[in-house]
């Protein structure tokens, strides 16, 4: 039995079309339990997994259909004794155009946000995961700084509406990884996927825009995107922190991957941390707190990441390495002076007992972390449901719960009951 002084998060994420998916699961530290959600719908992401020779693997369809099944997913998390639910709202849900903000969603994540108190879950949201309003993207996006101030407008707008009913806010979700991604595959071209993958260039052309205008993110300029992040989110704090009235903690969440080398790979791994990570993390040193994301560990050569031979490898191609956890904590905390939340933690897979495992040793080096007197406030396992995990589909299956792809039936795996015992022996 692990007993660990945290939360339990459940996260969530993506809708579209009136429907959702639902992502992932966590524990912030203070003895709550949290969950997480977010929504596609007119967003950059559906027009570029529709267009003809996508990359991606399949539609994501009706998602886990969240969007109307929330209070059954919110009640199962009850249930199992999670606390807090951090859920994502979607951009372009509130924002259907440059002019127009939708009271009809507010409306809908006022409720969602309700219906969380209701069953004794905090609630901690995010306000931009990957998805963005296809005008925002067909104009630039996050490849170009001036848009920084829709995201702001935005950000005003939805604290204003939501504020007092959310506990903890996470801007930007992963602002750093398209950064991550151009030392972590040593194909990535310097101006971004989308100038090798034709597909992206028929989307923007698709919605009136071209290749040189149109910034999705995953897909666009790595490093444009990682700074018009960083802008978007160091220019928004204020506004948010100054229309909240409980003084609610603000941050943004990162992908930080743990990094090591063979020998003769320390300059490539030491660029690799201060162009992907260490350039964030001084941003961000005196926030509220930091969101750290972590699935694994990636080894560089004197070339860059070295081939994955003789490795324990998983659906998504990355190394089965939950002791990464611990590492990237340690790496971390001395940069900051904020405390820690661990945003999303977790593995992809068809084997539950292989997830338990991964679990275990992963929470074994979060105690071993608080042990050492680094302030960490929460940890979330990703995720609660199996869900699209975008270009890669729903073959990856991150959930504590099974989805029926027909039905929509919930299935709690055994590792959601392994998840539970964890939290109330914690208690």
């Amino acid at each position: 039995v692990i007993i660990i002084p945290l939360y339990v998060s459940v996260m969530g994420g993506f809708k579209h079309t009136g429907e959702l998916r639902t992502n992932s699961l966590g524990l912030p530290i203070d003895w709550k339990f949290e969950n997480y959600t977010s929504l596609l719908l007119n967003s950059d992401f559906w027009l570029l997994e529709n267009t003809k020779n996508t990359v991606f693997a399949e539609p994501s369809g009706i998602t886990c259909d969240q969007w109307n099944r929330y209070d059954e997913d919110i009640k199962l998390m009850a249930d199992h004794s999670i606390q807090s639910y951090r859920l994502s709202i979607e951009w372009a849900r509130i924002q259907p155009s440059e002019t127009e903000f939708s009271q009809e969603a507010i409306d809908h994540y006022k409720k969602v946000l309700d219906c969380c108190h209701a069953h004794g879950l905090k609630t901690c949201v995010t306000y931009q995961h990957f998805t963005s309003p296809l005008w925002f993207t067909a104009r630039g996006g996050w490849e170009k700084s001036e848009n920084t101030d829709f995201f702001s407008k935005y950000a005003e707008r939805v604290t204003t509406e939501l504020g007092d009913k959310i506990d903890t806010i996470c801007t930007i979700n992963e602002a750093n990884l398209t950064a991550q991604h151009f030392f972590r595959f040593p194909i990535y071209p310097e101006n971004g996927m989308k100038t090798m993958m034709p597909f992206v260039s028929d989307a923007a052309k698709a919605c009136g825009s071209d290749l040189d205008n149109f910034g999705p993110f995953l897909f666009g300029h790595p490093f444009k995107i990682r700074d018009c992040m960083m802008q978007a989110h160091v220019n928004s704090v204020p506004i948010i922190k100054g229309l909240l009235n409980k003084n609610q903690p603000v941050g943004i969440t990162l992908a930080i991957e743990d990094y090591q080398c063979i020998e003769g790979g320390e300059e490539s791994r030491n660029k690799a941390h201060a162009e992907s990570v260490d350039i964030c993390l001084e941003q961000i040193k005196d926030d509220d707190f930091v969101g750290i994301q972590m699935y694994t560990r990636h080894i560089f050569g004197p070339e860059g990441v070295t081939p994955n031979k003789e490795r324990e490898m998983l659906v998504m191609d990355y190394e089965y390495y939950p002791e990464s956890l611990e590492n990237v904590i340690k790496y971390v905390a001395p940069k900051i002076n904020c405390p820690i939340i661990v945003t999303e933690n977790g593995i992809g897979t068809d084997d539950d007992n292989q997830r338990i495992s991964y679990i275990t040793t992963a929470l074994e080096g979060l105690q071993r972390c608080l042990d050492d007197g680094i302030d960490i406030r929460g940890y979330y396992y990703w995720s609660f449901l199996d869900n699209f995990e975008w270009v890669y589909g729903y073959k990856p299956r991150f959930g504590l719960v099974e989805v029926n792809r027909e039905t929509q039936e919930r299935k709690a795996k055994e590792s959601l009951k392994f998840y539970q015992k964890i939290i109330n022996d914690s208690k």
